[in-house]
């Protein structure tokens, strides 16, 4: 018997765990701060192995599924799937979502602690790092995150209007999310009609004069942080043209003879991207065709965005050339005391997401931008948890946050089971918060509200060709449901 009578079960759960199974014991109430991946993969495991366990869970946004809606690139659609694992868990009769409320102003940690027995903070990253250099903050200089953010249909990115006059954009970094949005300023545009683009970033991309896009990278080809298929995607994409530089890759082959596999082969694609000719029949109608490229730029790190005469707009970007001292994912870039400039009009900071801290009650490393946390225990506070880029820093895609969720997930099922979560003590849920809200103002947006808001999404993208028109706009969101 577990505590307050309860019985436990086994049966294929992770480390041998038992699982609720009781009349009598008291049904723990978890709260979850964040309705992203990290959030819904956290309440989707605590409800499958408790069967008394009930988990709300708490969003900022009136509307659910945080990077999965806003983060994912909108010609990858099969990404978004899971969203559909996401909806069964919101509507589990022992869950309940509620949006359009913000932890920390609306409602603080310490009022969801009195409320719940444990709290779960999955928010994530919602700043991005900076570059520190000067003239970061010319016109024609944004972060990735904000442009990812603008054509995804982030409300707080609306208003964004990225400059796409110039011919050619310089993305600082050699991640996913740099691959996202050069394949995304290069695509055409009959591509991105039939995907969930907004509306107004497919109409500034229609008159874009962009059509050289380089990405670069402090460190080396060994170091680069995307993944195969990004690549590929990039490699493949109509139109545009990759362009390599064969000495950036010279004797590589025989570096990553033994590496992971993964790395082998990531090394193996770029260099016969690099070395295959025009006139090589796999890329000959493809550059035939192409009226833009792109490129990758190594050991390169960035010192200045250069000014206009004006003072006014980034110009280009004065680079500091490195050479790497170690090897492999640890090798680090130092400068060699040579610089370069390399013109652009456009500017874009792929360098890295960032966690805010939520509430003053809340641990928080600035340093690590993440709570500071044991296997998802928030250090010095019992009964707080994190899961997600909040617990271990904004990297890895959506089953490793799957991954780090159910470990989260897994120390409150232990918790509970060991007893140090006092679940004999009463806590109201969202009874509870709900007066704190009224008081104050703030109403809720349901799940079955997100769905009428879904229904009039996809109504009007069905008439426009597309999967859904996103609403940009929460107050329009919030009419719709009548609030």
């Amino acid at each position: 018997m577990g505590p307050g009578g309860a019985c436990w079960r086994g049966g294929g759960v992770p480390g041998g765990f038992k699982r609720w199974l009781s009349s009598q014991a008291r049904a723990p109430r978890v709260c979850v701060v964040g309705s992203g991946p990290a959030g819904f993969y956290t309440a989707q495991h605590i409800l499958k192995h408790h069967d008394l366990a009930r988990v709300d869970i708490y969003e900022k946004l009136p509307v659910p599924f945080g990077l999965v809606r806003f983060g994912v690139a909108p010609d990858h659609p099969e990404v978004k799937n899971v969203i559909n694992t996401f909806t069964h868990t919101a509507r589990s009769d022992r869950c309940a979502y509620y949006g359009n409320v913000t932890v920390g102003r609306d409602v603080t940690v310490g009022e969801l602690q009195q409320a719940y027995h444990a709290v779960v903070l999955s928010y994530g990253a919602e700043d991005n790092r900076v570059l520190g250099i000067p003239g970061e903050n010319l016109s024609g200089v944004y972060s990735a995150r904000a442009f990812v953010g603008w054509y995804n249909g982030l409300p707080e990115n609306q208003d964004l209007k990225p400059d796409l006059s110039c011919e050619t954009a310089l993305i600082l970094g050699h991640g996913n999310v740099a691959l996202d949005v050069a394949r995304i300023l290069l695509s055409p545009l009959d591509l991105l009609r039939k995907t969930d683009i907004t509306d107004s970033s497919l109409a500034a991309l229609a008159c874009s004069k962009v059509k050289r896009v380089w990405l670069v990278g402090r460190r080396g080809p060994l170091q680069v942080a995307f993944t195969i298929k990004e690549l590929r995607e990039m490699i493949n994409l109509p139109g545009a043209r990759p362009v390599l530089d064969p000495a950036d890759f010279a004797g590589l082959g025989n570096a990553v003879k033994d590496a992971p596999r993964p790395r082998k082969r990531l090394t193996e694609l770029m260099i016969k991207t690099a070395s295959e000719k025009p006139g090589e029949k796999t890329v000959a109608a493809q550059v035939a065709a192409a009226a833009r490229e792109w490129g990758l730029r190594f050991q390169r790190s960035p010192q200045e965005v250069l000014p206009t005469a004006d003072g006014r707009r980034a110009r280009g970007v004065r680079m500091a050339l490195t050479q790497l001292e170690g090897s492999g994912d640890s090798a680090k870039a130092v400068p060699t005391g040579d610089v370069e400039e390399l013109e652009c009009g456009l500017v874009l900071s792929s360098i890295g997401y960032q966690s805010l801290p939520l509430d003053p009650a809340v641990p928080f490393d600035p340093q690590r931008g993440i709570i500071p946390n044991s296997s998802g225990r928030v250090e010095g506070a019992p009964g707080l948890y994190c899961s997600g880029w909040v617990k271990r820093g904004p990297t890895g895609v959506i089953i490793t946050t799957m991954n780090d969720s159910f470990d989260t997930a897994q120390s409150v099922l232990e918790d509970l089971q060991a007893g140090v979560l006092d679940v004999s003590a009463s806590r109201e849920g969202f009874g509870a918060v709900g007066s704190i809200l009224r008081s104050r103002g703030v109403r809720p947006v349901s799940f079955s509200d997100w769905e009428k808001i879904d229904a009039a999404e996809v109504a009007r993208g069905k008439a426009a060709g597309k999967p859904r028109e996103k609403i940009v706009d929460p107050e329009e969101m919030l009419q719709l449901i009548g609030h």
